[in-house]
């Protein structure tokens, strides 16, 4: 069987715990790197699921031009809490964030990473 590639999406880090969750009641068992996958997401997930859902809301919520899905959820895995550290997760793409922008970023962030 060959499988075919339908749709690609990128998800963060939470998105694919709820995956793994799904995939462990369906099958009962991961195979080892689904096992791996699962232990580091334990690791170093910080926020709740819906804490997640709720700040990848809010950063859709902000209207920041050119800032698309996988953008916000490479914030999201990331946390940035600074316009610095904004400018510097957002350097490894072809994106350019008014410092203002950056400002709001990371003040959607900091209200979540703040209990961290």
């Amino acid at each position: 069987m060959n499988p075919k590639i339908i749709e690609e999406e990128s998800i963060n880090m939470y998105d694919l715990y709820k995956e793994i969750k799904i995939i462990k009641k369906r099958d009962e068992e991961l195979n080892i790197r689904a096992k791996k996958t699962e232990e580091y997401l334990q690791d170093f997930a910080s926020l709740k699921m819906k804490e997640a859902e709720d700040l990848k809301k809010d950063l859709l919520a902000l209207e920041i031009p050119r800032l698309k899905l996988n953008h916000i959820n490479k914030i999201i895995d990331v946390l940035p809490d600074t316009p610095e550290e904004v400018k510097i997760i957002l350097q490894g793409y072809t994106i350019t964030v008014s410092k203002e922008n950056s400002k709001k970023i990371a003040d959607a962030v900091a209200k979540y990473t703040v209990s961290v």
